[in-house]
């Protein structure tokens, strides 16, 4: 009798493929770059829609539950699990909300490489215009002083300059 070795190592299985997101707009081939773009951003729209949607429905249902008046026991309870349902359903689509803010950082930070560019494009222009700004002024400060020591007249250089200043 053949024992088979005991482990704990898990075995592997085929598991059951899953769309993850399922769009039912155009295939992504067909789809330029923003069109892309926009359909994303069309479904994080709704995605944070439907989650406010959510948070406000129950704070309206948990304002109504709220209600002062004469209850007996069992309608208390009653009002009692409907507002502790309520507030679980916000809690899930608070943390939701969170999940969603945290994914767009990532993305922002991750993503955004277009931006950087510009960014860094804007910012090069800008050190190539001063540096070209700067050498002029050079270029007119040393014209200036060596006009100041050799006068194009032949005239004895000016004893008002003085040198390191």
């Amino acid at each position: 009798m053949t024992d088979v070795p005991q482990t704990d190592v898990s075995r592997r299985v085929a598991l059951p493929t899953a769309s993850l997101l399922s769009r039912s707009s155009q295939p992504t081939i067909d789809q330029s770059s923003d069109q892309y773009l926009d359909s994303i951003e069309e479904e994080w729209n709704k995605k944070v829609d439907v989650e406010v949607d959510t948070l406000v429905d129950g704070m309206v249902d948990l304002v109504s539950l709220a209600s002062i008046g004469d209850k007996d026991k069992f309608r208390v309870a009653q009002e009692a699990f409907q507002a502790e349902c309520r507030a679980e359903s916000m809690i899930r689509a608070a943390n939701s909300l969170l999940s969603i803010t945290h994914s767009m950082k990532l993305l922002l930070l991750l993503s955004d490489e277009s931006q950087i560019a510009n960014r860094r494009d804007m910012e090069q222009r800008s050190l190539q215009a001063e540096k070209e700004e700067s050498k002029k002024k050079i270029a007119d400060l040393l014209d200036e002083l060596l006009n100041m020591r050799n006068p194009p007249n032949g005239a004895p250089p000016s004893q008002d300059v003085e040198m390191g200043s």
